[in-house]
């Protein structure tokens, strides 16, 4: 380390323009605690001495000496200002404190006018109003970033001051609403917390991606002093960039996390008087909603949505042999790749397994069935998700090897493949036999539903103790019962269910309903399933689910350039003939490895292999959704080749930009896993390393994003 380095890093400078007023509100805060009850919490005051601690840190330390020199060092001060110290100070609770610390002349004659001015109270709600806060640290930040404002505060002492004054004050107001310290009220219901935590972080993690992902110094400034320890100005803005990025969504998403399962509820002087009791809501029904649940009783309604979407694969596989064998002109290339996957994803966000209903697959087995019974009973062996999982690893690794989606001819045979595979195996065997054991498209719905907000299942659990028919299961003249072995009062989430809604038409007291649940419930909770068992005991769905999360991840990482780039390159170090050879092999050992590597032989691993689904299906629905953006005109391609004539004008550019969503998403899904990891560990050392992987796929799904994307299978138009 160079000389000038050393002293910096010895040039603790303590000024007493910092240090005296921290000392001196400390104690200010300690006496007034001692003068407050003995039950006031410890730990608040813990967080207050170290919010007062992290903020001379952060601006007499030796950090503030390296500001100048390193960017990521002045990064690390605003991520100390903004992030840490703010939330640690509000949840000490200081206003009680140190108004109770004053001299009580002081308190009472001085500031107790002052406080109570009427003026002065309206200022305080509008600037602590979560909307007021919210634009304040927000522009605030970004205002200081611009490289005007940011580069005259590293060359004047009296601006790089007002600078970190501007970030602590507007930080202090962005928390406020978050923490709500005692004895303040909420403005907005505490739910609304979540959504405003989330947004703060979209907007640190497109900041932070500016500078990580810059291919030139935004701060000339630090082109231009002198290099420490040889770090290339471009190299340390990078650093910087990870600094604001990584640990500022951490700062943001695990608070939002906290506050979902209520645990950073404001403490209360009194309790609320009791309530009196009344009778418990009944849960949202969707079929109670008039039209779409008189459309949804019908029998008949799912044979129509089936046979349209039969003509729809008729036309795709039609298209996909007969047609030109470019993908973005044959529907083969775009509705199975761009527009049944992105909007399937968005059915199970919005609603549950609504594809399952509408499976043109299995209508061909519901004809045949007419005709005669399947004779045989699926084999005991082979009652399990394992063959299922053999498809999909063998589906996943073949989609990258042999570009399924860049071939319409191949596309169109798949299609078939899978309408003679169902009709086959179900004509054979008896029960949902393809669905249930089989079908890795199934699989897919099944896993990602279980964080989707309805699932089937009994209205009133008591009604069900009296049947003796138990015709939800069993059927009857009327409708045939369930055919995956889903005993409806013994149901738990939706793994399995094929939203079908047999058990619908069967039940002869109307019991069954498609209500709304929690979406991380099912995740947490370990009970005998009915037709599924104890999850926790089940190796064969913990894989399952770990490879369609880590295959999430492979599958939108083998799409981006830094990946193809150093695929090409491994390959010509091995002398083999092209980089996909590297990355099909890197997926299927992904695949295959990393469910063993994280232990799905264990029960806890099991279970909180479930509580990773909800950051899978956020990357799965980020990956999708980008398709779906970036491709939302494609059918027009399509259609010209039929009507020459319709969309003659055409667009600048084929896509729209979907980032933050892709951002959102993503950041939804690692505070419900967060939470449910949470719920089912109950102590941080149980959660750690788990939290951990999450944080880490987390991250991998940021830098994806940020990554130039093959725009592959797409035709860009001028």
């Amino acid at each position: 380390m160079s000389g000038a380095a050393a002293a910096v890093l010895g040039s603790w400078t303590l000024p007493p323009a910092v240090v005296v007023p921290a000392v001196a509100v400390a104690l200010l805060y300690l006496r007034g605690v001692r003068r407050m009850s003995a039950s006031f919490p410890r730990w608040r005051v813990a967080a207050f001495l170290g919010g007062v601690g992290m903020l001379v840190v952060a601006v007499a330390s030796p950090l503030d000496a390296f500001a100048g020199l390193l960017l990521s060092a002045h990064m690390l001060q605003h991520v100390i200002l903004m992030m840490v110290a703010p939330p640690l100070i509000l949840l000490g609770a200081p206003g009680v404190p140190l108004l109770r610390g004053l001299p009580v002349g002081i308190a009472k004659d001085g500031l107790g006018p002052f406080l109570a001015w009427r003026r002065l109270r309206r200022l305080g709600d509008l600037v602590v109003h979560p909307a007021f806060a919210w634009l304040a640290f927000v522009g605030c930040t970004w205002a200081w970033h611009v490289p005007a404002a940011f580069q005259l505060a590293l060359r004047s002492p009296r601006w790089h001051e007002a600078e970190h004054a501007a970030f602590l004050a507007t930080a202090l107001l962005l928390w406020f609403p978050v923490v709500q310290p005692w004895p303040s009220r909420p403005r907005w219901p505490r739910w609304t917390m979540v959504p405003y935590l989330l947004l703060a972080d979209v907007q640190n993690t497109v900041l932070a991606a500016l500078f990580t992902f810059s291919e030139r110094v935004i701060y000339p400034i630090y082109a231009a002093v002198p290099s420490l320890g040889g770090v290339a100005p471009l190299d340390d803005q990078v650093v910087a960039g990870v600094i604001m990025w990584v640990p500022g969504s951490i700062a943001y998403l695990v608070p939002a996390a906290l506050v979902l399962g209520g645990y950073l509820a404001p403490v209360r002087s009194a309790p609320s008087p009791p309530r009196p009791a009344s009778r418990p809501a009944r849960p949202f029904d969707l079929l109670e909603v008039p039209v779409v649940g008189w459309v949804l009783r019908r029998p008949l309604s799912r044979r129509v949505a089936q046979a349209a979407l039969l003509v729809v694969a008729a036309a795709i596989v039609a298209d996909g042999f007969l047609g030109p064998q470019m993908s973005p002109m044959n529907l083969a290339g775009i509705l199975p790749w761009t527009y049944w996957r992105g909007l399937t994803v968005i059915a199970l966000l919005a609603a549950g397994n609504f594809f399952c209903f509408a499976c043109p697959f299995t209508l061909p087995r519901a004809l045949a069935r007419r005709i005669a019974a399947p004779p045989l009973r699926w084999p005991d062996r082979l009652r399990s998700k394992w063959p299922a999982v053999t498809l999909l690893v063998a589906f996943l690794w073949a989609y990258e090897t042999f570009d399924l989606w860049d071939s319409p001819w191949w596309t169109a045979w798949l299609v078939v493949g899978y309408f003679v595979a169902a009709l086959v195996v179900d004509a054979c065997f008896a029960g949902a036999s393809f669905c249930k054991y089989v079908c890795p498209i199934g699989q897919f719905q099944f896993v990602q539903s279980l964080v989707s907000p309805l699932e089937v299942r009994v209205r009133n659990p008591a009604a069900c103790a009296d049947c003796r028919t138990q015709d939800c299961i069993r059927g009857n003249a009327q409708a045939r019962g369930c055919e995956l072995d889903l005993f409806l009062p013994r149901k738990v989430g939706n793994l399995d269910c094929t939203f079908c809604l047999d058990c619908v038409h069967a039940c002869p007291q109307d019991n069954v309903g498609i209500l709304v649940g929690g979406p991380a419930r099912d995740l947490v909770r370990d009970p005998p399933r009915a037709g599924v068992g104890r999850l926790s005991r089940r190796t064969d769905v913990a894989f399952l689910v770990l490879v369609l999360i880590l295959g999430a991840f492979a599958g939108a990482a083998a799409m981006v350039g830094p990946v193809q780039t150093l695929s090409a390159a491994v390959a010509a170090c091995l002398g083999l003939p092209s980089g996909k050879v590297v990355t099909s092999a890197v997926l299927l050992a992904v695949l295959l490895l990393g469910p063993m590597l994280l232990g799905v032989s264990r029960d806890r691993a099991r279970r909180f292999s479930l509580t990773l689904v909800p950051l899978g299906l956020a990357m799965w629905a980020a990956h999708f959704t980008f398709h779906l953006a970036s491709g939302w005109d494609s059918l027009r391609m399509v259609a010209e080749r039929w009507l020459p004539g319709v969309a003659s004008a055409r667009s600048a550019g084929l896509g729209v930009d979907s980032l933050g969503v892709e951002i959102l998403l993503l950041d939804v899904g690692l505070l419900v896993t967060l939470y449910a990891m949470w719920r089912t560990a109950r102590t941080w050392t149980a959660m750690l390393p788990w939290a951990g992987a999450a944080v880490g796929l987390y991250a991998v799904g940021i830098w994806i994003f940020f990554q130039p994307m093959q725009m592959r299978g797409m035709m860009m138009m001028h």
